[in-house]
């Protein structure tokens, strides 16, 4: 293990506001124009490199992950030494301007590789806590943290749910789930193709392109369209649009701090082995030696599919954690790692 290196692993932040949106009103927190969504990553310490959107929402890559806006829903996700937290204010701030108004935040992470070169307020889970109910509204009063465990020392999953309705109360119409899959000791070979090729100055739109098809990446949901981006020297970002759904793609491919992660939304109403298929072009792509599984909003049917797309790519599950969250529901955390590992 390196002694320091680039933080892979994010700090992943949803935000769901409440307000008028109608037929005279559908766009909601996609009003926010470039110059307030700048004060924002400003806050954070990132800016856009890239940007699509289509009927649904707004995608952006960002120096370091993804930002995506819908109407009444905001998922921010940053990786490095970035201070996602403090995105917080700011964006309330600008909601409240539009009528719209807090309801519902999720902040969720794994384990650090570099937990000491994290700033304020992402020192600690703790400290991330504090900050968290010290910036959202006092009427978000049923609230969750916890650090969902497993054996392997680093992985383990910290989340924070806040919500202003009771659990009885919270509306259950929405059937979707999000899958956070987290990667570690990438491949070497498979790594080496997130690199730029020495003096082809590839970088960014170009290189991220090319990066997609080399890699497969491409394959994973054919029917999104993918909106790239290529580091220089290395590294690479994706968010794939499909309709009202998207997915993203974040790459650390350097020796001894090697990650990757994968992120996408799915459907009750999917065939569950839609899913499968899925985790297991995202995993091929990068054949890691170490991979933690977080399923949120899932039923028994998901997270059992799960472990089935694992199995096949000589990846063993060692450790599994469920629990629930106010306004996020059960939240399964699993971990797996190659089976030549004892």
């Amino acid at each position: 293990m390196a002694v320091s290196g680039f933080e892979g692993f994010e700090k992943r932040l949803e935000l769901h506001f409440l307000g008028d949106i109608d037929e005279h009103n559908m766009l909601g927190l996609r009003l926010l124009d470039f110059e307030s969504l700048e004060q924002v990553l400003f806050a954070v310490q990132c800016t856009v490199v890239s940007a699509v959107g289509n009927p649904f929402f707004d995608a952006y890559v960002l120096s370091e992950s993804s930002l995506f806006v819908y109407p009444t829903k905001i998922i921010i996700k940053t990786c490095g030494t970035t201070q996602l937290l403090k995105s917080i204010p700011p964006l309330i701030h600008f909601a409240n301007n539009l009528a719209l108004h807090l309801q519902t935040c999720r902040y969720t992470r794994g384990n650090f590789i570099f937990p000491k070169a994290q700033p304020f307020p992402h020192t600690s889970f703790k400290e991330e806590v504090v900050y968290i109910e010290q910036n959202i509204p006092i009427n978000l009063c049923y609230r969750k943290a916890s650090v969902m465990p497993s054996k392997l020392p680093a992985h383990s999953w910290h989340v924070f749910t806040a919500t202003c309705l009771p659990p009885l109360e919270f509306p259950h119409e929405d059937v979707t789930f999000t899958v956070e899959v987290c990667m570690t000791e990438l491949n070497r070979h498979l790594a080496r193709q997130f690199f730029m090729k020495s003096g082809d100055g590839k970088a960014g739109d170009i290189g991220g392109k090319e990066m997609t098809e080399l890699t497969g990446i491409d394959t994973i949901n054919p029917g999104a369209f993918i909106c790239d981006f290529a580091f220089d020297p290395c590294g690479y970002s994706m968010n794939g649009i499909d309709g009202d759904r998207y997915s993203t793609i974040h790459v650390t491919p350097e020796d001894g701090f090697s990650y990757a992660s994968f992120e996408c939304v799915g459907s009750v109403y999917d065939d569950p082995d839609d899913i499968v298929v899925t985790l297991k072009k995202a995993v091929q792509v990068f054949m890691p030696e170490m991979v933690s599984v977080s399923t949120t909003g899932c039923s028994r049917q998901v997270w059992t599919k799960v472990a089935h797309a694992f199995e096949p790519l000589g990846l063993k599950c060692r450790s599994f954690a469920m629990d629930e969250f106010p306004a996020a529901g059960t939240t399964v955390f699993q971990t797996f790692t190659s089976a030549r590992r004892k």
